[in-house]
C-alpha cells in the first residue's frame, strides 16, 4: 500500500513548532470549490471549515480576516471596527505575496510576512474547526481554542 504524500508547509511546520493539537485531511481540490467543496469532501458541516482570506486597507496595508465557509465578510462593518476608510480583498497576485500561499491553500499559520489577524468571534464557539495547512486540498482539524491559543486574533462580528 501507499501512503499519501502530504506537503510539509509553512503552515504545518509553524503548528508543529507550537506545539499545536491538529490533525491534517488532505481531500481532492477542486478549482473554485471552495469551503462548500472541502466540507463536502470530508464529510463535515461548511460552517466548521474556516476561511483565510486577506484583505487590505485603502493604503494597502494587508490582514487576514477567519469567517466561516458558509458566510460572507462584511467589509463595511470590518473597516468601521477596525478603524479604516475600507477594507477589500487583495488581488490574488498581492495575496500570494503577502501570504506565501497560493488563492485556494491560504492558511493564517507561517504567512510570509505578519499581518493583523481578525476573526469572526462566533468560530470561537466551535468545538473544533477545519482550517487550511497551507495547500490547495489539505485542511487542519484543531480544537477553535489552539487556533486562538496561536493566533491571538482579534475578535470581530461582521458574517453576512
Amino acid at each position: 500500500m501507499t501512503k499519501e504524500k502530504i506537503p510539509t508547509t509553512p503552515s504545518v511546520l509553524a503548528l508543529r513548532t507550537q506545539e499545536a493539537d491538529f490533525t491534517l485531511h488532505p481531500y481532492p481540490y477542486e478549482e473554485r470549490g471552495g469551503t462548500k467543496r472541502a466540507a463536502s469532501k470530508l464529510g463535515v458541516d461548511e460552517h466548521c471549515v474556516i476561511k483565510t482570506l486577506v484583505m487590505e486597507d485603502e493604503t494597502g496595508k494587508p490582514l487576514i480576516i477567519l469567517m466561516h465557509g458558509d458566510k460572507e465578510v462584511s467589509t463595511k462593518s470590518l473597516a468601521r471596527i477596525i478603524g479604516v476608510k475600507s477594507i477589500s480583498p487583495c488581488n490574488p497576485v498581492i495575496a500570494e505575496k503577502h501570504s506565501g500561499y497560493k488563492v485556494g491553500g491560504t492558511s493564517p499559520f507561517g504567512t510570509k510576512k505578519i499581518m493583523p489577524v481578525y476573526m469572526e468571534a462566533t468560530i470561537a464557539d466551535l468545538p473544533e474547526i477545519f482550517i487550511n495547512a497551507g495547500s490547495r486540498g489539505l485542511l487542519a482539524r484543531m480544537p477553535s481554542a489552539e487556533l486562538i491559543r496561536i493566533l491571538k486574533p482579534v475578535y470581530v462580528s461582521v458574517a453576512i
